[in-house]
């Protein structure tokens, strides 16, 4: 975990969207757990288990495309692109993998 500050902070309504994102995928979570606990068909789980990857995808681009604008751009205007770049294409691959 990077120690590193944000150049941007989000927006209230940023936060609020990510938030709301996140509290529906635990919620999807929750009725996961229930329906294996009630040995519910097996494809209606992983049709849910897709809903949730999906969604997850969702918050984690809208993040990358964040950092991207904000705390990538700053580094470049400074002078000090190189590093944030491979920061960058770091997380990319390692989201990518998921």
């Amino acid at each position: 975990m990077s120690n590193k500050e944000p150049v941007k902070m989000r927006s209230e309504a940023e936060k609020k969207q990510l938030l709301q994102r996140l509290k529906r995928v635990e919620g999807q979570v929750r009725g996961i757990q229930k329906m294996i606990d009630e040995d519910r068909y097996c494809v209606d789980i992983l049709v849910q288990v897709s809903a949730i990857n999906a969604a997850l995808k969702k918050v984690g681009y809208k993040l990358l495309e964040d950092h991207t604008r904000g705390c990538v751009t700053n580094a470049i205007q400074l002078g000090d692109g190189e590093e944030s770049i491979d920061e960058l294409m770091k997380v990319i691959q390692q989201f990518s993998k998921s």
